[in-house]
């Protein structure tokens, strides 16, 4: 069976009663080029166990387990595993587990299915639950590689640079952990049913150490950098302030942001990585002298 052949989909879909949900964000691929260049781009082979979101009927599914060594699929609806049954029969390498993502033990799973294979994520993810998951995959420091397929804009907010629209805390936080490379684009048509935006495939290599280490620790660093993007119109100091204004007032704030070199005007928006790391210092610093 072709998995991305318009009409055998509507037949196989047909046949089990399947009904698209767009609150699951479900959009299936028809286009066969592209599951076989995700999967080519996700870098899988026997020796790696590829952990995916969101399997739909199959078809990056069947790409992955031609290449990786075993491919645990995670799907949340639960009319689909009846249709994967159908169109997995034969895959030995291939295991589903049904739940959401977002709740199951990420760590388990891949100690329970990926023991003495690298792990990687490879997945189309549903656009209304992406940047959760990022954060939920990126935070267990388990996979070497991300390569998913999201929303344009939200894969363009991964790989931001500073002082760009898309640049905000999402992007200092993949950053921080991954070094994010956008792939290629996949248009609408490519889908059923079509959504209204493009799509874009994006690989993120995980960094052995973060990007910096700043002395005030990994939990305060993000701290800072959420309450720099709190107020994205706003000056940097003003927007530090909705944070650290209680305990360091105005004028404490802004003593912080200039002992890092940093201008009065300059917004929260035109730091990088460094900066922002100087930057959570010199707040640290402050409210430990108080």
């Amino acid at each position: 069976m072709d998995l991305c052949n318009i009409r055998e989909v509507r037949s196989l879909l047909d046949r089990h009663g399947f009904r698209f949900s767009k609150a699951m964000g479900q959009n299936f691929l028809i286009a066969g080029w592209v599951p076989r260049e995700i999967a080519a781009a996700g870098g899988g082979d026997k020796g790696c166990g590829v952990l995916e979101i969101g399997p739909g009927i199959g078809c990056l599914t069947r790409e992955l387990c031609r290449r990786a060594g075993k491919v645990v699929s995670v799907e949340l609806d639960p009319s689909l595993p009846p249709v994967l049954a159908e169109t997995m029969a034969g895959e030995d390498n291939f295991v589903l587990v049904s739940g959401d993502i977002l709740k199951l033990d990420i760590h388990q799973l891949v100690d329970g299915h990926f023991a003495g294979l690298t792990p990687l994520v490879c997945a189309n993810l549903p656009y209304n639950a992406a940047t959760p998951i990022l954060h939920a995959l990126v935070e267990t420091g388990r996979f070497e590689t991300l390569t998913v397929m999201v929303q344009r804009e939200v894969a363009q907010r991964l790989a931001a640079r500073p002082g760009t629209g898309a640049y905000g805390a999402l992007s200092v936080y993949m950053q921080y952990h991954t070094q994010p490379e956008l792939l290629f684009d996949v248009p609408p048509e490519c889908f059923l049913p079509a959504p209204k935006v493009t799509s874009s495939v994006i690989r993120c290599r995980r960094r052995e150490t973060p990007a910096v280490s700043p002395r005030c620790g990994e939990d305060f660093f993000f701290q800072t950098v959420r309450a720099a993007f709190a107020l994205r119109r706003k000056t940097l100091c003003n927007s530090l302030c909705t944070v650290f204004g209680s305990r360091l007032g105005k004028e404490g704030t802004a003593a912080a942001v200039e002992r890092c070199g940093l201008a009065p005007s300059v917004r929260g928006e035109a730091l990088g990585m460094d900066e922002f790391a100087a930057l959570a210092d010199s707040l640290w610093e402050a409210l430990e002298q108080g």
